[in-house]
């Protein structure tokens, strides 16, 4: 057992004893008078920031997705899976998933990691325009947006409601991976664990999600940066192109894990497969050699689908990981 390495019972009284306070959340500097009049107190704030070193961060939630629990955990024993989620307090029909976009503001750049799922996956996202409203921000404030992988739920709001461009102004980064097999081709998806209908539907929202760019879309490959500060990692398994993040600024740090992961009791608690990893074998590679960094480097984790903010920690265990959710801090 290495010095990161630690049984579920430790895991346990570490949870406990609270999360390390990671990163320093900072109020709304720059347009936060305009945010706090912009807040509706008829309901919750969808919008979490702090910093990162020099750079200011802003969790925008986009709403909320799910679905049947088994999608996401696919290897998992039925019976196992339903007794995890019992103890976890958590419905066993349907699992939530959080949309957790990340605004970077930099160098005089505002840069959006995600651009949600509008309603390109249910009723219950698109609420990323009312949390940038929240502080002080709106669609055309954007400058670039950097899209980890091609799925709907993390494109879906680049398209408006009349077909043009929600983000009028923002330069779009896509994976060339997933441009090629999702955008150019027509992917099989078959490997998705979800009806017929559902592939269709996914497939076509993603076309319809990315038309609006297709003419100025920048492709990518993981590895390169987009601004400094923020750096892609090759993640693929998930999709064929799909990249993870790392956004820097001095001895500060903090990864993004995109869809490495869906939700901690089924995927990092427990290592269960995500159904939706097209390479099944390569994602968990991926997986491992990303939560282990995250781990042995000690860096602060922000979770894609993770109950939002989304923020915390991963710890290496004996048997898989564990997430530590860090401390609120206003």
């Amino acid at each position: 057992m290495n010095a990161f390495t630690l049984n579920r019972r430790t895991i346990m009284l570490s949870a406990v004893a609270g999360a390390s306070s990671m990163l320093v959340p900072v109020l709304a500097g720059s347009g936060g008078a305009k945010a706090q009049a912009a807040v509706s107190l008829s309901g919750n704030s969808g919008c979490y920031r702090f910093d990162v070193g020099d750079i200011r961060a802003t969790v925008l939630s986009d709403g909320v997705i799910g679905g049947p629990p088994s999608v996401y955990a696919s290897d998992a024993p039925e019976a196992e899976l339903q007794a995890v989620l019992q103890r976890a307090f958590l419905p066993t029909d349907h699992l939530t998933l959080n949309l957790n976009t990340l605004l970077i503001e930099t160098r005089g750049q505002r840069i959006l990691i995600e651009a949600g799922a509008g309603k390109a996956m249910g009723p219950n996202g698109g609420r990323i325009f009312e949390n940038l409203a929240a502080v002080g921000l709106g669609p055309a404030d954007i400058d670039t947006i950097v899209i980890s992988h091609t799925h709907p739920d993390h494109v879906g709001n680049l398209r408006a409601a009349d077909g043009s461009k929600a983000f009028p102004r923002a330069t779009v980064f896509v994976p060339k991976a997933d441009w090629e097999f999702f955008v150019l081709g027509d992917p099989d998806l078959s490997y998705m664990p979800v009806p017929q209908d559902f592939r269709l539907r996914f497939a076509a929202n993603i076309k319809n999600s990315l038309e609006p760019v297709k003419n100025e879309v920048v492709l990518y490959e993981a590895g390169a940066e987009i601004v400094p500060g923020l750096t892609t990692i090759v993640a693929s398994g998930h999709t064929p192109g799909m990249a993870t993040f790392l956004v820097h600024s001095g001895n500060d740090q903090l990864l993004l894990t995109s869809d490495l992961a869906y939700h901690p009791v089924v995927n990092v608690d427990r290592p269960w497969l995500p159904g939706p990893d097209r390479d099944k074998e390569a994602a968990l590679a991926s997986r491992k050699r990303v939560f282990d960094r995250a781990a042995t480097d000690r860096i602060p984790v922000l979770g894609f689908h993770f109950p939002f903010p989304g923020l915390g920690r991963l710890l290496k265990t004996d048997g898989a990981y564990a997430w530590v959710p860090a401390n609120w801090q206003f």
